[in-house]
């Protein structure tokens, strides 16, 4: 199930960065920054499926462990998870200071609940 809704995560958001990038070539008078958002939208949407994919290989391996099993859900696991670190990362770089303020007071009032 989870594999179906990170599918479903990564074809909205190809079709969502697609619409932007149609919109920023054929205005050309977009500002700079639409293609930056564009690119950190899609950059969120591909973080969240990798979230799911890793879930539904738990699960998955939950289900049927074998040591081999559990040897590539470690790998897989070790991988997605850098790439995850990596992309929040470059996402929280390239971020508007103003989104990052908006992050911050979401994150401790999550941290508080």
């Amino acid at each position: 199930m989870s594999g179906i809704r990170s599918g479903t995560d990564i074809a909205v958001a190809t079709i969502e960065a697609l619409i932007k990038a149609t919109l920023i070539f054929v205005q050309r008078n977009r500002p700079a920054s639409a293609k930056n958002e564009a690119r950190l939208t899609l950059g969120r949407w591909l973080a969240v499926a990798l979230e799911f994919e890793l879930a539904a290989d738990i699960l998955n391996t939950a289900v049927t462990p074998t040591w081999s099993d559990i040897e590539k859900l470690a790998a897989i696991a070790a991988l997605r998870t850098a790439l995850n670190y990596f992309l929040e990362r470059e996402i929280q770089q390239e971020a508007s200071p103003e989104q990052r303020v908006a992050e911050d007071v979401v994150r401790r009032s999550d941290s508080v609940s």
